[in-house]
């Protein structure tokens, strides 16, 4: 539910009622919580570089995408709040509690329980579309396979292998995706503001992954792995 049918739910929710970069700069606040989380949760270290870089993050994304006009909607707010929270939770507790399976059936078990549970809410919230298109059938089609299962498949096996206060931080590489996407294909300008904040979001993405000589000196590595693969190898 954290990863697929609340995240889902409360995305499109603030979609529809914020200007996309709100919203955006509301998910920008991931990086943080999920490292903060992470610290609790996994042990991982939270570090002062850690932190500049998620502030560091925010504001990029905020030049990049924030425009002068920007509306609050409360509810779009809270909505892309919380689902960032969501997001956040689903991650450190997928890379705590680990796969008892193989990466397309644990991943396909995501989509298929989160997607199920949503079922009843539309039903009762919107209910059925009266008609369905070739094209509406199309650009299913694309969402399910390889806007989420393609995508979800990778980032699950990116869990699995990667600290999460590094992981966390790559979400902030999609609005500048989306920004420079914009600018190829649509001929949108690029202005000075934007500039620097696409350096401060690839910043705030390198930074955690850069070595310190404070990483190599500290106690043995814990090890992460989840219950499973520890019981396969007779830890």
């Amino acid at each position: 539910m954290l990863n697929i049918g609340a995240f889902f739910a409360l995305l499109f929710v603030a979609a529809f009622r914020l200007p996309g970069g709100v919203a955006a700069t509301a998910g920008a606040i991931q990086p943080l919580v999920a490292a903060g989380l992470a610290a609790i949760v996994l042990g991982e270290s939270f570090t002062r570089r850690t932190a500049v870089a998620g502030i560091a993050g925010i504001l990029g994304v905020a030049m990049l995408v924030l425009g002068p006009d920007a509306a609050l909607d409360p509810v779009g707010v809270v909505a892309a709040v919380l689902g960032t929270l969501c997001m956040a939770a689903g991650v450190v507790l997928t890379k705590h509690w680990g796969r008892p399976v193989d990466l397309v059936t644990f991943t396909g078990w995501q989509l298929t329980t989160g997607g199920l549970a949503l079922v009843p809410i539309v039903v009762i919230v919107e209910g059925l579309p009266p008609s369905i298109t070739a094209t509406n059938v199309a650009g299913f089609a694309w969402l399910a396979v390889v806007g989420t299962g393609a995508a979800y498949a990778n980032w699950f096996a990116g869990i699995q292998r990667l600290p999460i206060n590094i992981i966390s931080f790559l979400g902030l590489l999609s609005p500048l995706v989306a920004t420079i996407a914009g600018w190829a294909v649509l001929t949108q300008t690029l202005t000075a503001v934007q500039l620097v904040g696409a350096a401060f979001v690839l910043a705030a993405v390198i930074a955690p992954q850069l070595p310190t000589n404070r990483r190599r000196s500290r106690k043995p590595h814990r090890d992460h792995r989840s219950p499973w693969a520890m019981r396969r190898v007779g830890l």
